[in-house]
């Protein structure tokens, strides 16, 4: 891991990128969401994590380092929050920043599963209340939505498509009223920049579900006013003035007179997208029957029970077969109209075809959340030899 840190870090030094360089790269990180792992390994987890976090900052970037989900970042790097909402969240120590390095914009698909969409409503609510609290910076998790091709999947079961409901899809197209919406946010907060960066906010109670985050010095003031109330519009005085706050809403006034911007009132138009074929002859569905594994195909390895999957592909393919071939006595009782023989097969993951004499009998997959498999069903065997093939995926 090290030297992988070391060659990225080098080739974004000598492109002279980092913004002590005069560059573009205001932030580094290092490990990802290693903070939940590390219990499982206690001890051992622990130091892993502090070496990181020391080898990171050995490497001079000029800019500062974060970790994610890390509540023991070790100084002088950065803990920062991931999630669909991080207000609540306090760095630890009181000399770094609030951060929010993934506003989770929407979630990705698994195969099978729900496609997740997320109420910009809710996004940008969200991002108020975090900045409303003394968030000095947020990161969408994706902003851009992308497609992994090939194997580059995010992970077992995740589809291709990783558009993550992101204001900007997967084919790079505004998708509306999200980004709109967002943009909006952006410039409202953009116009509380002087009060924002100059003190520390003060919280006013509007009512039992209601209050104001108001940032006030010389250089100017903003509020923000909230109503938590998911159900109910609220009627709140501030400042002398009234205002009308919808449910689960936050209203931004810059100079803590005006409303700007509403989270849940959105003015910008929503778009419907609406595929169709352009014609093309690559586009028309083919078939063909691909044959089931042979012994006699190469590479080949021979040996007395299983071998786990990964150890012999090297993860250079995501199917491994399994043969072997089993001798059946004419006078076996099962011929004679006995019992049927069952298959029983347990596999870490994460997907199993079973085949016997080149003939389907089955099929098992795991999920995302227990990618274990657990198979058992009957087989039809034949006197004399049978040939049992599993088609492994992982």
């Amino acid at each position: 891991m090290q030297g992988f840190t070391e060659k990225i870090v080098g080739m974004m030094k000598s492109e002279e990128l980092f913004a002590s360089q005069g560059g573009p790269i205001i932030l580094s990180q290092i490990e990802n969401e290693y903070g939940p792992e590390e219990k499982e390994f206690g001890a051992a987890g622990k130091s892993y994590s502090d070496w990181a976090a020391k080898m990171a900052v050995g490497l001079d970037t000029g800019v500062p380092w974060v970790m994610c989900k890390q509540e023991d970042a070790p100084d002088p790097v950065i803990n920062a929050c991931n999630g669909f909402y991080c207000d609540a969240f306090t760095p630890n120590a009181p000399s770094k920043p609030t951060m929010w390095t993934e506003a989770w914009t929407g979630w990705f698909t698994e195969f099978g599963g729900t496609i997740r969409k997320r109420p910009v409503e809710d996004l940008s609510f969200a991002v108020a209340r975090f900045v409303q609290k003394g968030g000095s910076f947020i990161n969408y998790y994706m902003y851009h939505g992308g497609t992994n091709f090939g194997r580059t999947a995010g992970g077992p079961f995740i589809t291709t498509s990783y558009d993550y409901d992101a204001p900007l899809d997967e084919y790079g197209l505004a998708r509306e009223p999200k980004y709109g919406h967002l943009k909006e946010l952006h410039r409202a907060i953009k116009l509380c920049e002087p009060a924002l960066v100059s003190v520390d906010p003060t919280v006013t109670s509007l009512g039992s579900m209601q209050e104001a985050h108001v940032y006030r010095s010389p250089s100017g003031c903003a509020a923000f006013l909230a109503n938590y109330n998911s159900n109910s519009h609220a009627k709140v005085v501030f400042d002398n003035e009234h205002y009308s706050l919808p449910p689960w809403s936050i209203s931004i006034l810059p100079d803590c007179k005006t409303v700007v911007y509403n989270t849940a009132t959105v003015g910008v138009q929503t778009s419907q997208m609406q595929m169709w074929s352009d014609g093309a002859s690559s586009m028309m569905w083919e078939r063909y029957d691909e044959e089931v594994g042979s012994l006699a195909a190469a590479p080949l390895l021979t040996t007395t029970g299983l071998l786990e999957q990964l150890n012999v592909t090297r993860d250079t393919s995501d199917y491994l077969w399994y043969m072997t071939s089993v001798d059946v006595s004419p006078s076996e009782k099962f011929l004679q109209g006995g019992k049927p023989l069952s298959l029983s097969v347990q596999s870490a993951g994460h997907a199993l075809h079973i085949f016997i004499n080149g003939q389907l009998q089955g099929s098992a997959s795991g999920t995302r959340e227990d990618k274990r498999i657990s198979y058992k069903g009957n087989v039809n065997l034949r006197a004399g030899t049978n040939k049992i093939s599993l088609l492994s995926v992982a």
